[in-house]
């Protein structure tokens, strides 16, 4: 089943972290995403051609994180909006983490990338 059909699970710590390896294997399903501090954060630079465009995509980031429950930490201004996800509850990567991800590619990809 690909990322992009699973939905996250609550997470309720006392689990470890993906392990580096992990992480990059989970990677492949998330193009264009960046494993940070040794694995244990996972990031993405996404290009607008406007603020505007830019505000609602940060927007509906945010109601597919309510509708998943895995929240992501969200910069933004002209033309750009980073993306950060990690599980605070274990202080590193969670496959939740990586469903995000590819859900948050595939709203750029359909709704976002051609803007």
């Amino acid at each position: 089943m690909s990322l992009t059909q699973k939905t996250c699970t609550p997470c309720q710590g006392g689990i470890p972290p993906l392990t580096l390896g992990e992480a990059e294997a989970l990677l492949a399903q998330a193009p264009a995403w960046q494993l940070l501090d040794n694995g244990t954060r996972l990031e993405r630079r996404f290009a607008f051609q406007t603020f505007a465009t830019a505000l609602a995509f940060v927007n509906r980031v945010g109601d597919l994180a309510e509708a998943e429950g895995h929240h992501p930490d969200i910069t933004f201004g002209w033309g750009y909006a980073n993306v950060l996800f990690y599980t605070h509850k274990i202080g590193g990567l969670h496959e939740n983490d990586f469903i995000m991800a590819a859900k948050v590619n595939e709203l750029y990809a359909t709704e976002y990338s051609a803007g």
